[in-house]
């Protein structure tokens, strides 16, 4: 089915304005551009190291809204053009032009799945459950994942650094405490390389059921990986739901500045010569990860690791 898309060019000022009479006279879905910088509370939980430079804020908006092919176009911009002129009483409307255009409809939630293919991570495959296991692979080592609208297929550079790191350090009696788990990948990578028990936690709720739903995928028990939402920094049930110097290791594939705050965390968590790895960190932000290690009494970082862009900091709590 194809959608009519019609954007009205106004001003930063007027969008909360504008989209409570679009929501008045019937209009839902509306999409905002603009080039207001996100705050820090906007971006928590994010997974975006480095915003897009969209240059200094001009005051311009554009509020788009979409009306299918059983509604009166017509009418509902009429009614639109009506809520402008009350509300130009009240507050600059700026260029106030709408422009018109077709879209196709589109099944965004799993239109990705065509590109997720079986991929292999040294020893390890990685398949979405839909996708049979290549020939080839038949005695890889395999986790299945599907992450839905949680963070993680494992395709990415941070997640693959992680993995192997997670294959130098995991034997059959670690204890891993997998922060932001996203999909789980990581924490179920850590069970079949042998770890005993996974504890992940994350801020997003799609994160928990996504969790659920590999770890029946890949037939491992709600006992063996749990997992819990909430932010371990600063959210006291989830400190003492982890427990502290419980965790043989501690994985984390984030954004560096995020790393930069756990790094302060994780320490009353993990044992004495756990490991704590980290990714999530563009090359850029290396050195300030590096500096807050050095910083940290608790910590002696064993090693550096790189795929493209990114970095990964493996480091030991003495």
């Amino acid at each position: 089915m194809k959608w009519k898309k019609f954007t009205l060019t106004t001003t930063t000022g007027a969008v909360d304005l504008i989209s409570s009479m679009f929501d008045e006279i019937g209009i839902q879905g509306i999409e905002i551009e603009d080039k207001i910088p996100l705050t820090e509370k906007e971006t928590k939980g994010m997974f975006i190291d480095i915003l897009p430079d969209l240059g200094p804020d001009d005051g311009v908006a554009k509020i788009s809204f979409y009306l299918d092919e059983g509604e009166d176009a017509a009418e509902i911009l009429e009614k639109v053009q009506e809520g402008l002129d009350e509300l130009s009483i009240f507050t600059d409307l700026g260029a106030r032009i709408i422009t018109a255009s077709e879209t196709e409809d589109k099944d965004w939630i799993n239109n990705w799945k065509q590109y997720f293919k079986p991929f292999t991570v040294d020893n390890i495959l990685i398949k979405p459950t839909w996708e049979a296991i290549p020939e080839e692979h038949r005695e890889k080592l395999l986790i299945q994942i599907d992450p839905g609208t949680a963070f993680g297929t494992g395709m990415h550079e941070t997640t693959q650094l992680c993995i192997r790191q997670l294959q130098k350090y995991v034997t059959e009696e670690s204890r891993v405490l997998d922060v932001g788990t996203g999909s789980g990948i990581l924490g179920i990578a850590a069970i079949k390389l042998g770890a005993r028990e996974v504890r992940g936690t994350d801020l997003d709720e799609n994160s928990i059921t996504a969790v659920r739903e590999n770890l029946e995928s890949n037939e491992i028990s709600e006992e063996q990986f749990q997992v819990l939402q909430g932010n371990i920094i600063d959210d006291q049930k989830v400190q003492d739901w982890a427990g502290y110097e419980r965790y043989d290791i501690a994985v984390a594939n984030i954004l560096a500045d995020v790393i930069i705050l756990l790094q302060k965390e994780i320490p009353v968590h993990i044992k004495h010569g756990g490991i704590f790895i980290t990714s999530g960190i563009i090359n850029m932000k290396e050195k300030a990860v590096l500096d807050a290690f050095a910083e940290n009494d608790e910590f002696e970082v064993l090693e550096v690791t790189r795929q493209g862009e990114w970095v990964s900091v493996t480091a030991r709590r003495k």
